[in-house]
Order: structure tokens, then sequence, then C-alpha cells
């Protein structure tokens, strides 16, 4: 008996939560809160130069927000008791998402309402919707996201490639482990080392092997990025080089834990090797084929690396993706309210799509009977 009883000991219920306990529970949350404001605001006002006291940086305000956060767990105990003790599971995570991700986006979002350009001698300066008009009439954003919607197409292209690589790889052949490392190659370099090793080595149009051999073979004219549809050709193919092995390994793993009786049992019913693939294996696969694209797809999302060090974004822009277009506003020309207000709009972008996504792709799984 005495020993039931030393279990329960550590357990708060909510009919044991005194009074002056939520009291001082409620007292120690506001009085957090209030500081954190407290402070936020006048650190606000020292860089606005409202007022002068001397602050260098905004790690007053982080402390503020430390002590506001530990509070708030705290208080979670205070007020709930054992409730309060599970919600600790969930809060720090869910507060070092707001510091992480909340804030910077609100710090942000006063930057792309201004003019800041770094090489300018007067710094920030808040100038409206300017940045959105300017937004508005550049033709060369439109066309770096027009380039994402190619980009990003291409992944149909690589999705096909992937899943007859991870069904060449789950049949019995020979060689079969060899394959698997040598296909998985290049996922295991970064898309920086894939365009140096290609785009800048094999494909370089005076030295490079590949251009060498063309010549060889009495091609005259060779350009691998002279023209904006090849240069974007390759661009696709490189990418897609150095990311379809992902895609392929997630769909071997998922052919490799469908139960071969399922196929056995077609076999001898007289299906033809069509007809298991069509009504049995990619049925079957639809949910590990969604995951790989929609993960394919963020991926995909951030294409810059390869752009950068290749193109640039040329010629004239046609091989510019968003991300590669805003870092170059960032890097050649120090605008940095204007390349703010680009990532944050592409931020927008990038949430609804995905959200629009997963919504359909959640339909598309969705049992039909």
């Amino acid at each position: 008996m005495a020993s039931t009883e030393a279990d329960y000991l550590h357990i708060v219920t909510a009919d044991n939560i005194s009074a002056a306990r939520i009291r001082f529970g409620k007292t120690i949350i506001w009085a957090s809160a209030a500081l954190l404001c407290v402070v936020g605001l006048v650190q606000y006002l020292d860089t606005q130069g409202v007022v002068s006291l001397g602050f260098e940086t905004w790690r007053p305000t982080l402390y503020a927000f430390l002590i506001w956060a530990s509070c708030l767990c705290w208080g979670q105990v205070l007020l709930y008791g054992e409730r309060g003790k599970r919600a600790l599971f969930v809060l720090p995570a869910a507060l070092f998402v707001v510091a992480m991700v909340v804030f910077p986006l609100i710090f942000a979002l006063g930057i792309a309402f201004s003019n800041w350009n770094l090489s300018s001698p007067t710094g920030r300066q808040f100038n409206g919707l300017d940045n959105v008009r300017q937004m508005w009439a550049d033709p060369f954003y439109w066309n770096a996201l027009k380039n994402m919607v190619w980009y990003t197409l291409a992944i149909v292209v690589e999705y096909a490639i992937a899943f007859g690589l991870a069904l060449a790889l789950n049949a019995q052949i020979r060689a079969r482990k060899f394959f698997r490392v040598a296909f998985l190659l290049p996922l295991m370099l970064s898309p920086v080392a894939v365009s140096w090793m290609i785009g800048k080595s094999m494909l370089e149009i005076r030295f490079g092997p590949v251009a060498r051999l063309l010549r060889e073979l009495g091609f005259d004219q060779i350009s691998f990025f002279g023209s904006s549809e090849m240069a974007r050709f390759m661009i696709m193919a490189m990418d897609a080089w150095t990311f379809i092995p992902f895609m392929m390994i997630m769909i071997l793993a998922g052919l490799q834990a469908i139960p071969k009786e399922l196929r056995e049992a077609a076999e001898v019913d007289g299906a033809s090797g069509w007809s298991r693939f069509w009504e049995i294996t990619f049925p079957l696969m639809l949910p590990v084929s969604i995951t790989a694209i929609l993960i394919r797809i963020i991926f995909k999302l951030k294409l810059a690396d390869i752009i950068i060090n290749i193109t640039a974004g040329g010629p004239g822009g046609a091989t510019d993706s968003v991300t590669s277009f805003i870092f170059r506003e960032y890097r050649d020309r120090s605008n940095v309210g204007y390349g703010t207000l680009l990532a944050i709009v592409y931020l927008v972008l990038i949430v609804i799509a995905m959200t629009i996504l997963m919504k359909l792709a959640d339909r598309w799984m969705r049992p039909r009977y």
C-alpha cells in the first residue's frame, strides 16, 4: 500500500492546485511577457534614434525572450499540473520555432519594404511599396519563375528514369550489388562538385573531353551553354544526374517491401508483365512515389548551386532559378531590400504550392473503396 501511494506522490492533479499557486503561475507568465515587450520596444526605439541607451546588439531582447520562454514553461506546470508537464514535451520545440523562424520573418518583412543597398552610405530607408512595384515590372524575376516551372516539370522525367532503374535493380540481374553502388555515386557528390567536374571540365568547349570528341566526329559548332534552350537542358540534365539516385533508392526500398506472393499469384493467374506492373506494382508504390516526388520538388525549388557555378543565370537570364536570381541580387547588386522581398514572395508561393500538392497527394493516396 505504501509503495502504491509513493508512486503517485509526483502526480499533481487539477484538484490539488491551490489558488495561490495559480496566481503565482499567471504572475510570472505575464510579468515575463511584459518584460519582453518593454525590452523589445526600448531596443526598437533605440535603433530608430528616438532614445539613446547605447544598445549595440539585440542581445537584451534575446535574454528577455529566454526568460519569458522559461517562465511560460514553468507556468504551465504551476497552472495545469500533470497536464502542464505533458505540454513541456512540445512547448520548447514550439518556442524554438518561434525564435528561429517567426522572429527572423518579422525582421525580414521590415527589410523587404525598405531601400537597403550595402553600397549606399545612407543605410536602410523605408520605401513603402517601391520594391513590390519593381518586382512586378522586373522581367528577369518572372523569367526565373518561368524557368522554375520548367525545372519542376522535369521531375516527371526524373521519376520515370528512377522508377525504371529501381525495377532493373530489383530484378535478378548479374552484379546487382555493384550497380546499386554505382548508381548511388552521383548522390554522394555535392552539386558544386558536379558543376565543376562536368560543366566546367568535361563540357568545356575548347579543351573539354566531350567537346574534343565531338570535333573528332565532325561537329564544328559546339556550344553546350550558348543557346537558351541548350543551356537550360544541360542544367536540368546535371541536376537530374545528381538527384535521380535519391528517388531511385526510395522507390527501390518500396519495391522490396511488396510481398512476392502478390506477383506470384498474378503470374499464376496468367497476368502479363505489364498487367502485373500496372495493376499491382504501381498502385502499391503510389505512396512511396508521391513521397519521393514531393521531397524532390522541395530540393528542386532550392536549385541554385549548379546555375551559379556554370552559367551565372545566363545566357541573358535563360537558366536563372529564383534562388540563383535572389543570390545575385545580394552578391552582385548588394540590393538587400529588394532581394529580401523576392525571397519572401517566393516563400509564400512555395507554401501555397506545397499545400496544394500535399492536399492532392492525400486525395490520390486515399483508398477508393
